[in-house]
């Protein structure tokens, strides 16, 4: 099952928001990293991926753990992001629902957030838990 979260990151090595884009399922719904706002249409998808493609991400799974049924499959774990324009690292949580569509798989949801560390120091998290 890791293959189907491949193909998606094999999409966006391409760095062409077109074909990010096809990977999605006709009624999709992606909650992205870096956008508050839901993308549950082509364009709105494309759209996203013509701005976060700029930063020339390259995707590694970290962890991963799926679940599936005949028509179904859902990945969820972290990955981390190299954004080859910049130099950034930036690890994220994910999950990916993918359905069957004919013959192959598509993604009908996409969620993604950036670990709680990177964003609030760990050290806070810390303290907070401590009071």
């Amino acid at each position: 099952p890791s293959w189907r979260s491949g193909l998606w990151n094999d999409a966006l090595a391409t760095l062409d928001p077109d074909q990010v884009a096809a990977r999605y399922s006709e009624a999709p719904c992606l909650l992205p990293t870096v956008s508050d706002v839901p993308r549950t249409d082509y364009d709105t998808i494309r759209a996203y991926f013509v701005d976060f493609l700029k930063k020339e991400p390259q995707g590694t799974i970290l962890e991963s753990y799926v679940t599936s049924g005949p028509d179904w499959c859902m990945d969820d774990g972290i990955y981390e992001f190299k954004f080859g324009a910049t130099g950034d690292v930036v690890k994220a949580r994910y999950s990916f629902v993918y359905t069957k569509d004919g013959d192959s798989w598509k993604i009908a949801h996409h969620h993604s957030s950036q670990m709680p560390e990177e964003v609030v120091p760990k050290a806070s998290l810390e303290a907070a838990v401590a009071t």
